[in-house]
């Protein structure tokens, strides 16, 4: 029996993509789930069901009433999701709120969903590659987008609710996550312009896994501030990580070798302290890369 069994967990954005997942897995472990949402949607289904603004203080201390878990995955997910002061904006004060009202109610842990793109990488407009490979969490970043630093700033935001109120908080750098039909014509993608998934390193996540990293995440061992990048262990290219490497960033340093189609990320921090390994992967041969 899960240790989420009867606990009470509000999970934010609860109708987005990783959100609807997550309710449902959470729901399956036998959770109370109170899913905060600014949109309705027919496919939300939880012990509480709420509409409001994760930027509203009232909206949020309602939602979090009785709460012994939080899940903040409320955001707009990319630059063009708004005007740059609406993406920041609402992603930078939509955390805030979440995590300053759980830390001063005594809340012990949160997940939030934080990005590979508080790297700075993916969305730079500048011709810029990863510093090293594996890349990992302590790569320098170099951001050059308002949705990148919002997500930058949520890890800091994760950071001082820990030191001011003792909040545990895990932040997850997800990759892209989607469902699998949709991973499957991304790869297709792939295969055809393999140069363009350089920026986030290849990686992808199911949003099966991205549930599953969730609830590790809420049920770890563990105290602090902690952000983990996750993802898939291989790939969503159909060419061996070396053949892409060489083709695509022959300037950029490796610390060693990479097997088959390896993701080019340190999974290191992620397996090691929550257990976490992806469980859905996509099925791909492994294809000569001819350029």
């Amino acid at each position: 029996m899960s240790e989420l069994n009867g606990r009470r967990v509000l999970v934010t954005g609860a109708a987005g993509r990783i959100g609807l997942v997550t309710v449902e897995h959470l729901n399956d472990l036998g959770a109370k789930v109170t899913a905060l949402s600014n949109v309705e949607h027919p496919d939300l289904k939880a012990d509480r069901v709420l509409i409001g603004d994760t930027r509203s203080e009232t909206d949020v201390a309602r939602a979090l009433e009785g709460a012994e878990y939080v899940v903040h995955l409320a955001a707009l997910p990319h630059p063009s999701a708004g005007t740059p002061y609406d993406v920041y904006s609402i992603n930078v004060v939509s955390t805030f709120n979440v995590l300053a009202q759980a830390g001063a109610l005594g809340i012990d842990r949160a997940v939030i969903a934080s990005s590979i793109n508080a790297t700075g990488v993916p969305f730079n407009p500048h011709e810029i590659r990863q510093p090293y490979f594996p890349w990992d969490e302590k790569a320098p970043t170099d951001v050059a987008d308002w949705y990148s630093l919002s997500k930058q700033n949520d890890e800091n935001t994760a950071r001082m609710a820990w030191r001011r109120w003792g909040i545990d908080v895990v932040s997850f750098r997800f990759p892209h996550v989607n469902s699998p039909d949709v991973l499957e014509r991304m790869a297709e993608n792939v295969r055809v312009k393999p140069a363009g998934g350089l920026r986030e390193a290849w990686s992808y996540l199911d949003t099966r896994d991205s549930a599953y990293a969730v609830e590790l995440g809420l049920t770890a061992s563990l105290s602090g501030a902690h952000t983990f990048f996750v993802a898939a262990d291989n790939t969503i290219a159909p060419y061996a990580t070396e053949d892409l490497l060489d083709a695509f960033a022959p300037d950029v340093p490796r610390s060693r070798r990479f097997v088959g189609r390896e993701v080019p990320i340190d999974l290191t921090a992620i397996r090691t302290v929550l257990g976490f390994r992806a469980k859905h992967e996509l099925d791909l041969p492994t294809l000569p890369l001819e350029l």
